[in-house]
């Protein structure tokens, strides 16, 4: 997942101009306005996945790949024509890290063990 969400802001950072000009033209961003929301999708799809793969506030990361998910769907109608089903599996692969959590081999883990040992002294 993570992958797949960085790529994408990848090249949305390194095609900038393409990037403004379709948020002006092309998606139908609601309740903001496009510029904000092109700043606002990059920066969450270039840091979220890193967080999401370190396990780093794991769920947070997750949910916000989630509801960047959703509105890429609701905002770019070309997506329900050609790739709806990769939404669908990414929101689901997303879904079950909000509800079960991080991994064993994450720092989220981590920091629950240690602060669990401070506990108990």
């Amino acid at each position: 997942m993570a992958e797949v969400f960085f790529r994408s802001g990848w090249l949305k950072f390194n095609s900038w101009d393409s990037t403004l000009y379709l948020f002006e033209s092309e998606y139908q961003v609601p309740i903001i306005s496009w510029e904000l929301a092109a700043y606002l999708a990059t920066a969450a799809e270039l840091i979220l996945p890193i967080l999401l793969a370190l396990g780093l506030a794991t769920r947070l990361s997750a949910l916000g790949l989630f509801l960047l998910n959703i509105v890429a769907v609701v905002s770019y109608s070309a997506i329900w024509a050609s790739g709806y089903y990769d939404h669908k599996l990414w929101g689901l692969m997303l879904l079950v890290v909000i509800i079960y959590g991080q991994g064993r081999f994450s720092i989220d883990n981590l920091i629950c063990k240690i602060h669990n040992k401070i506990g108990e002294k």
